[in-house]
Formats: structure tokens, sequence, C-alpha cells
């Protein structure tokens, strides 16, 4: 099959869409996404199939699930009253999870990926208020007004950039952390972040065919999640990738069979033991919130005004 080339940033939405799809058709499925072939369309299973694979078919399906469990379990635990959804792409969570009625969702992308994804979902209905904004996220005036519009409709707010910040340079990820801080100061944040080596390995399988549609792989930060608590945001949980594939059953097959013989054969458990200690950190889904500062503050202050 000749190589399909990624036209723009948009055409990685629908490159993992297809892999949601995959995993959706089957039996043991981690999610289902049945919107996702034909929000992909041919376009999506052509880059798929032309472009090297690696981790993607699993990772993508535990990246999924994992970011399900939180967002529902911190809707229904914190009382989040709007998602901003940050390069929503073809996410169509609205339409496939059980969400209270009464939550507003907004999704933002470019407008072009936003009105496609609109047609093709033409006739079916959300669990809650849907908004699309077509917005470029690289273009600071008009986020931040977006950012300060959002602050002052919601209480609580949770911020999901799934597959967003990779594709960004560290100055601008440092931008939008300040600024997502700023406008929602009672917020939570649920992200993605790969370490430095890992990043190198994704770019040196997917960046000669991401580079024609500058959409290039850039922010592994060193200092890790440090990079956002550098910024006034408290990291409240983390999963790592390996675990949860383990616990999913959705690990590289050379892994679990690995894993299966170490039963019966203690050096080699000993080494698998010693591998997930290593890479534990390299790919975790973490989600952050503003309160945790905000209320050491008022209870800085509170016993200040009691000394």
């Amino acid at each position: 099959m000749s190589a399909v080339s990624i036209a723009d940033v948009s055409d990685t939405a629908r490159w993992v869409a297809y892999f949601r799809g995959i995993e959706s058709a089957r039996p043991d499925r981690l999610f289902n996404d049945r919107f996702a072939l034909r929000l992909a369309g041919k376009r999506g299973r052509a880059i798929a199939e032309s472009m090297p694979k690696g981790p993607l078919p699993w990772s993508l399906a535990v990246r999924t699930r994992v970011f399900d469990e939180l967002i529902t379990a911190t809707i229904e635990s914190d009382g989040v009253d709007l998602v901003l959804n940050l390069a929503a792409g073809l996410d169509v969570r609205p339409y496939r999870l059980a969400l209270p009625p009464k939550l507003h969702w907004v999704e933002v992308d470019l407008p072009s990926i936003l009105d496609e994804k609109t047609n093709l979902l033409a006739g079916e209905q959300p669990a809650c208020a849907v908004e699309r904004v077509g917005l470029d996220l690289a273009d600071a005036v008009a986020r931040r007004e977006l950012f300060a519009r959002v602050g002052t409709q919601a209480k609580r707010v949770l911020i999901v950039s799934e597959g967003l910040l990779a594709y960004l340079d560290e100055a601008t990820v440092g931008s939008l952390a300040d600024e997502l801080r700023r406008s929602m100061p009672d917020s939570r944040w649920l992200l993605e972040n790969v370490a430095p080596d890992v990043l190198a390995r994704l770019k040196q399988n997917w960046d000669a065919r991401l580079e024609a549609g500058n959409a290039t792989m850039k922010f592994a930060p060193a200092k890790g999640l440090g990079f956002f608590e550098d910024r006034g945001w408290h990291t409240r949980t983390t999963r790592s990738l390996l675990d949860e594939a383990e616990r999913l059953d959705r690990e590289m097959p050379i892994v679990k069979l690995t894993r299966w013989v170490g039963r019966w054969v203690p050096p080699i458990s000993h080494a698998y033991a010693r591998r997930q200690a290593k890479l534990r950190d390299k790919v975790v889904y973490a989600l952050l919130d503003t309160y945790a500062e905000s209320a050491g503050v008022r209870c800085h202050e509170a016993l200040g005004k009691h000394s």
C-alpha cells in the first residue's frame, strides 16, 4: 500500500479514531465507540494502515479506557459542571458515556474537523449539552478569551487534553497551564505525560510522516509532572500505562508471555518486576487540580488570622 500523507494535524484525529473503531469491534473491547469508524472514514483507515503501528493498537485502547474512567469518576465525585475538551478531534464521549444531563461539554478544535464531526453525527443525541468551539489553540488571544468565558460559566471545570500536549512546544504548554489555572481557579486537568526517551522513540516512528502536516511531536518535560506543579497544578492521581495495560489485559504479547512464564521461573519474574519499576513512570495519565493549592492558601490565611 502506498503511503498516505498526514495533510494537517486534523488527520491525526482520523488516525486514532480508526484504532478506537478497531478496539470497539473486539469481543473483549475496553470501550464501545460505535461512531469511531464512521468518523475515521476511508482516509483514517488508509492513514492507519500505511503508518507504522508501533504501540498504538494497545496503548490507545488503554488510554481511552483510563480517560473514560477518570472523567466519569471526577464528574461524579467532584461536582464538575463543565468539561472543557481541548483538541477534541473526533472524540465522542458525550455520545457514548453515561453523563449527567445537566453537564455542559465544550469541545475545542480547528473549525474544519469540528464541522466534519457535526455533519457525521447529525441526528445522534448526546447524553448532555455539547458546545463546539472552532478555534486554533495556537492563537493565544482567542484561547484566553475562551478560557475567561468558560471560567465565568462554570463553578468547577474538568479540562481534558487527550493526545494534545505532545504536539505543542514547552513554552506553549507552559502558557496553557498558566492560563487555565488563572481562568479556572477551581478546576481539574486530565492529561497524558511522556518521558523524553519515550518521545524520542515516538518521533523516530512517526515524525517523518507527521512533518508534512506540521504535526510533529515536541513535548516531554524533563521534570515530568513537576513541570505542571511548578505552575501551580497539584498532582492528584496518576495511572501508569504499563500498570493499566496489565490490569486491562492489553499488554504487548511478549510482555504478557514474560509475566506468565515468570509465575514458574523466579528470575524471569524478578526481571519483569525490575522492568515495570524502571518504565512505570515513562507514560502516565494524570489528574491534576488547583484546589489543593487554593485550599492550602486559605488554610494558611485562616491560621494567620488566629495566630
